[in-house]
């Protein structure tokens, strides 16, 4: 019997801005409670019994029984260790000694996991952090997990590599992994990995390297974008869109948000966004999530590619002339609106691209047709539009007045409402030469939204 397969997986905690997922206690609620669980979780892992040892040799049963009790205490220690307080004790107590002791001699798999996983939650404290970066030889000891073919340890080894790379000691840990050996390895384990948890981790790893701080990325960076990273990026977002299209799996939703992330990392990159903004074949995988029907499952992501869609904009304007005329896609950008009520900037990313598509409408020369679909498109949404604007009136006075960049979210909205404004009041105009009942009849309702919209927007053009 395979012992590490019988075994239950320690969840893996990650940590936000707001520490170890988002609470001082590392996300597992009382400390108690979490040794009582990993006890009895690990009172459950079946006992070797191999009939093969003919008669039983002691020796070895004793090895195996003394493996087991390690890893019991290990995943106590794993759980204890999401405690600041629990964790400032262990390493005052040379677990940090004692864990690089096992991680060099041990040949377990799941002992190696174990001991990343309780160093990755005991880095995401300060003071431990501090220990970890000071340990002799230990952050080398960690990078050389990266060549382990167990897909656990990977994903702990990346998880807590990436810890380091976020936090405020990040420059040992950047030059820890510089090497193109070692980030070779880190773009072979995300390309040939078929574990959605560890192609997450791994991603995530050069996520964290794109976005360290300047000193620690700035060598690391050149040696990613030669090595090809924008290319694995965009054919791992190719496979992930795929995955989406044909059936949503809800464990892949934070896989594909990652490598939307690292991309559009790299698409505000000085020297390196050319080779991101200018690629059409990820140009045209983020319009079509955008254009997805149903957004609400992967919103993160779709907020994300609107960040994603203004950078490659703003790099190659000329590329909104042919999107100005995607109406699905049009629609699909209004529709994001309300996944990104919280999020400023992402609004201001949207806004700007209006901005560029409106911009290219030629409402006056187009036919009566083509400026009914663009109005039929701002009518339906009508209250999407309306509701953003509501919301910005309460973001001038916080978030938005504190933003560098407000003056020009400002004149992107202006310019995108101006131009709403126009095509609305050049389809009133001449909506009539269509004939018939069109207008009066199956879109009598939309013509009403028209109207109101017509109101919203030039309102909101003064205020703004």
């Amino acid at each position: 019997m395979n012992l590490h397969a019988t075994l239950l997986h320690r969840p893996i905690m990650s940590r936000d801005a707001h520490g170890v997922n988002g609470s001082d206690d590392g996300g597992r609620g009382d400390a108690n409670q979490m040794v009582e669980e990993s006890g009895n979780e690990c009172e459950k892992m079946d006992i070797v019994n191999d009939d093969s040892r003919g008669g039983g040799d002691k020796d070895t049963c004793r090895g195996l029984a003394g493996d087991e009790v390690w890893e019991e205490y290990g995943c106590v220690l794993w759980d204890l260790a999401a405690s600041r307080t629990h964790a400032e004790l262990m390493v005052q107590n040379l677990v940090l000694e004692v864990l690089m002791a096992n991680l060099t001699v041990s040949q377990s798999a799941r002992v190696t996991e174990i001991c990343l996983g309780i160093i990755g939650n005991l880095a995401c404290h300060e003071a431990p952090m501090k220990h970890i970066v000071s340990a002799n030889g230990l952050i080398s000891t960690i990078v050389d997990q990266l060549f382990s073919d167990d897909t656990q340890c990977l994903a702990e080894a990346c998880r807590l590599l990436t810890l380091g790379l976020q936090g405020n000691e990040c420059c040992p840990w950047a030059e820890a992994v510089q090497s193109e050996h070692i980030l070779c390895r880190i773009m072979w384990i995300a390309e040939n990995t078929l574990n959605p948890q560890l192609l997450e981790k791994s991603v995530g790893l050069m996520l964290a390297i794109l976005e360290s701080q300047q000193e620690a990325s700035c060598t690391i960076v050149p040696s990613l974008m030669k090595l090809g990273l924008p290319s694995l990026l965009i054919n791992l977002l190719d496979v992930e869109m795929s995955k989406l299209t044909e059936e949503r799996v809800p464990e892949r939703y934070s896989v594909l948000d990652v490598i939307l992330r690292a991309i559009e990392a790299l698409s505000i990159l000085d020297g390196h966004s050319q080779e991101i903004c200018s690629n059409k074949k990820l140009l045209q995988l983020v319009c079509d999530l955008i254009k997805l029907p149903d957004k609400a499952e992967v919103a993160s992501s779709c907020v994300t590619v609107a960040v994603l869609i203004a950078n490659i904009l703003s790099d190659v304007p000329n590329l909104a002339s042919e999107m100005s005329q995607d109406l699905p896609f049009l629609q699909g950008l209004l529709e994001v609106f309300p996944l990104a009520s919280d999020d400023v900037e992402a609004r201001s990313a949207l806004w700007s691209i209006i901005a560029r598509l409106l911009v290219r409408v030629r409402e006056n020369d187009i036919s009566l047709s083509s400026l009914h679909q663009y109005v039929l498109v701002l009518a339906r949404k009508s209250e999407i539009i309306e509701d953003d604007l509501l919301n910005r009136q309460s973001d001038n006075s916080c978030e938005e007045t504190k933003n560098m960049t407000s003056s020009s979210s400002k004149s992107n909205r202006s310019t995108a409402l101006t131009r709403i404004v126009s095509i609305l009041n050049q389809w009133t105009a001449s909506k009539d030469c269509l004939g018939g009942d069109d207008a009066a009849g199956e879109h009598s309702a939309d013509e009403l939204n028209v109207g109101r919209l017509l109101d919203c927007c030039r309102k909101h053009i003064d205020f703004t």
